[in-house]
């Protein structure tokens, strides 16, 4: 007669004392169901968040209770929308939005459009996923060895590509085993870059480059920059050069710029304005850039007089600008002198024509047909706006001559009232940067992450290890933030963004002789994938959900701009910040909360990028 189980184990437990067999029968029993329940239950929790999963049988408990714990988080996460986001594919390694040519002509744009920025398209199918590093990619080395010595993995150019570029290109780059390796000393202009800068200061009539500073000349926009040489010895003059060129497919002048720790923007002169308000550059520099100046009727040329300061230089170099005779062909002579530049020198294949510090010039009948803009402000929120036929600036506050600055020219009251900003709030700003620097620095080291994973195939080096100089202030404020790295001699520089829909004071970071640009984050950013090492936002997480814009949009374009193993630093409200750290986690940030000393309700966010590739 068959006894069932059930009845069996209650003879056991009346006191009848089981024999040897079913003991050793119970105890298989046992593992039998734990083995099913491995096997099938939480196998079947791994099939709820991964399809492609195997079935995992664990054997020992430890590691039971571990895998029980990670999944039901993993499954309670996925439950509540937290659930982790998937990488992008390969193909998107260096991802830039806005710039999908093919995508561009379907949608109906040519003549030159299509070249051009259109948020409007790519954001119709945008991604929801990280852009992956290359699988070579590594760490950049740290300033200044960055400057000259890049891994050839981390930019978007092979060996047929370096090989089949030109000798202009080997000159400046050295490609070796894996690395890429820039002379300085050298570049795309004829006799090297310190030849070229030395020239260009004579021709303005100073006796060298280095009294660039002490004549004004404080920021360069710098367009179609090669790969940054240019830029790179005007930073060593104490000279901020912003490179700007157009988006590439391969071997981009901005990407390699930035990978070199040097200040870049994807921007071109094709249908619509520059991201920079009037009144913005002290130089603008061309050298073999690409622009056609003396086409659309000259709105190049009426653009890069709206950013050019009073007193400013253009400079041009290239064999196309000149004839047989070495003269400047006659439309662009005509256009400089009906926007008011007088053609200060040449020499050779290069121009340099100064923009007049008269005003009254633009207003006078002898200037041709340029029409001044009816409503001067409209400039104020010049953030990708159509190219304008009319001439702006000129009534301006901040319409003063760049020669008049004095050599130790610091903001004063006097520009602060200009720029209609209390001094109060612009000292105030420059003091809280201060200070939350000088935190941030403590902070910046794994110390703060007890599970900081480590470099593939290193060991965690001691901290500090990482390598900060390229900085993104995604709420510039007032530039304190730029003004406090300089004060602490930190070897970084700062790109300072406005945000569109913020109180613009651009025009006043440009002023300190900052690099800076307008942008609505509500877009894509105009920069290649990991190229900053640490991006900052004071308040901007309750500016955009006071906007109503999407938070978790905005860190996975941090992800994509942020290099592996960078940070994040947000100070805001404790509200946007929980909420932020919990997005965080989806994109696999490494995240701590930081209560301030002051009992205030702000809260400082702490992130930092893993270094993830699969």
């Amino acid at each position: 007669m068959r006894i069932p189980l059930f009845n069996k184990l209650l003879l056991f437990s009346s006191g009848h004392k089981p024999p040897r067999n079913w003991l050793l029968l119970c105890l298989v029993s046992v593992c039998m169901l734990i083995a099913l329940f491995g096997s099938s239950s939480y196998g079947g929790l791994d099939y709820s968040v991964n399809s492609n999963a195997e079935p995992r049988v664990y054997t020992k408990y430890r590691r039971l209770k571990e895998q029980v714990e990670s999944d039901y988080t993993e499954l309670k996460s996925s439950k509540n929308g937290v659930k982790g986001i998937k990488l992008c594919g390969k193909e998107l390694e260096h991802y830039v939005p806005c710039y999908n040519v093919s995508a561009n002509l379907l949608f109906g744009f040519k003549d030159g459009e299509e070249f051009d920025r259109h948020c409007e398209v790519s954001m119709m199918d945008e991604l929801y996923c990280l852009v992956r590093p290359p699988r070579d990619y590594k760490t950049p080395l740290s300033w200044p060895v960055g400057r000259d010595v890049i891994w050839n993995g981390n930019v978007k150019i092979s060996k047929d590509q370096f090989l089949s570029s030109g000798s202009m290109t080997k000159r400046l780059m050295l490609l070796e085993e894996n690395q890429i390796s820039f002379n300085s000393d050298d570049g795309l202009i004829f006799d090297g870059v310190k030849d070229h800068s030395r020239q260009v200061a004579e021709m303005i009539g100073l006796g060298s480059d280095a009294e660039f500073w002490q004549a004004g000349v404080r920021t360069v926009l710098d367009i179609g920059c090669g790969f940054g040489s240019f830029g790179a010895h005007l930073l060593s003059l104490k000279v901020m050069a912003l490179c700007m060129a157009a988006y590439e497919l391969t071997g981009s002048q901005v990407q390699l710029s930035l990978e070199r720790g040097l200040p870049a923007i994807i921007g071109n002169f094709i249908t619509r304005k520059l991201p920079f308000p009037a009144l913005s550059y002290d130089m603008i520099h061309c050298a073999q850039c690409g622009v056609l100046w003396d086409k659309k009727d000259g709105m190049f040329l009426i653009e890069a007089n709206r950013i050019l300061k009073p007193g400013g230089y253009f400079v041009l170099h290239g064999t196309s600008l000149s004839t047989n005779k070495g003269s400047m062909p006659s439309p662009i002579e005509e256009f400089t002198r009906k926007i008011c530049w007088t053609l200060m020198a040449q020499q050779e294949e290069t121009f340099i024509w100064q923009k007049t510090t008269d005003a009254q010039c633009y207003s006078s009948s002898t200037q041709g047909a340029i029409p001044l803009c009816k409503d001067e402000h409209e400039d104020i929120q010049s953030y990708y706006q159509p190219l304008a036929s009319c001439l702006v600036g000129t009534a301006s506050k901040r319409w003063f001559p760049i020669q008049n600055r004095s050599s130790d020219y610091r903001i004063s009251p006097a520009d602060l009232e200009i720029h209609g900003i209390q001094q109060h709030e612009f000292y105030e700003d420059f003091e809280s940067s201060r200070s939350a620097l000088r935190n941030y620095w403590s902070l910046l080291t794994p110390l703060i992450f007890s599970d900081h994973p480590k470099r593939p195939g290193d060991e965690d080096p001691s901290p500090p290890y990482n390598m900060i100089r390229n900085v993104m202030d995604m709420n510039a404020r007032y530039g304190g933030m730029n003004s406090a790295f300089l004060e602490a001699g930190k070897a970084a520089w700062v790109m300072n963004v406005v945000p569109v829909e913020a109180r613009n004071t651009l025009p006043l970071i440009l002023d300190q002789g900052f690099a800076g640009v307008l942008h609505d984050w509500r877009e894509p950013f105009p920069t290649y994938p990991r190229t900053y090492d640490m991006l900052h936002a004071n308040g901007l997480l309750s500016h955009l959900i006071s906007e109503e814009c999407s938070i978790t949009n905005l860190l996975l374009e941090m992800d994509r701009i942020l290099r592996p193993e960078g940070w994040v630093v947000l100070l805001d409200k404790l509200g946007p910040i929980e909420d932020t750290r919990m997005l965080a986690t989806q994109i696999r940030w490494e995240a701590r909360v930081v209560d301030l000393e002051n009992d205030s309700d702000q809260r400082l966010l702490v992130c930092q990028k893993p270094f993830v590739r699969k």
